[in-house]
């Protein structure tokens, strides 16, 4: 869907380990690997809008591509799962969170990734997990990320539920800016959506 990547590349030693990473991702689930990079370019396009600086952009869309990382603990059969989840299968969902910090976190990326890859379902209301955290507690890479991961999650089919319609899906992200999403990350969304109908 978008194309924006980071002017400022990461270094050559970094991009092997990210592309290794996603690689393994790959192999074992081509649903998360594929929607990792979506989500990575949906961020960067919207910390772009948002004009953040090049470094923060770059470390964002590391962050961004490896922020489901943590599946690879996952049972297939729970990720993969046609109908509703069980509260004990969704409680091992969630776990991906700290999966994916922990694998990371000896990483030095020279950005908060393994923290952004612990926080993107965090939400400002403190309703989110793993830590409960809100507002300025979150880091704004995982606010942008959330925004990007929720936005690709609900525009593509699933086996348990059909993608919804992108005026939909702003109109979620609208509702919930303030409460569960940064009002202005949701604003720079709608921003980098209209323009790409505008092209």
């Amino acid at each position: 869907m978008f194309k924006i990547k980071p002017n400022k590349p990461a270094n050559h030693k970094t991009e092997e380990i990210v592309n290794i990473m996603k690689a393994v991702s790959e192999i074992r689930d081509s649903y998360t690997a594929e929607h990792q990079q979506r989500v990575a370019l949906f961020s960067c396009a919207i910390a772009e809008e948002m004009s953040l600086p090049e470094n923060q952009i770059t470390g964002l869309y590391i962050a961004a591509q490896l922020h489901d990382i943590g599946k690879i603990g996952i049972p297939i059969k729970i990720l993969n799962k046609p109908g509703k989840l069980t509260d004990r299968e969704y409680n091992i969902i969630k776990t991906h969170t700290e999966l994916g910090y922990t694998m990371l976190e000896n990483i030095n990326f020279g950005y908060p990734v393994a923290e952004i890859v612990y926080q993107h379902h965090e939400r400002i209301d403190g309703s989110g997990y793993p830590q409960g955290l809100k507002n300025e507690s979150i880091l704004q890479g995982a606010k942008i990320l959330a925004v990007a991961d929720v936005f690709d999650a609900m525009r593509t089919d699933r086996p348990y539920r059909p993608a919804l319609g992108v005026i939909k899906i702003l109109f979620e992200l609208s509702e919930y800016a303030g409460t569960l999403y940064e009002p202005s990350v949701v604003d720079a969304c709608h921003k980098v959506i209209n323009k790409k109908k505008k092209h």
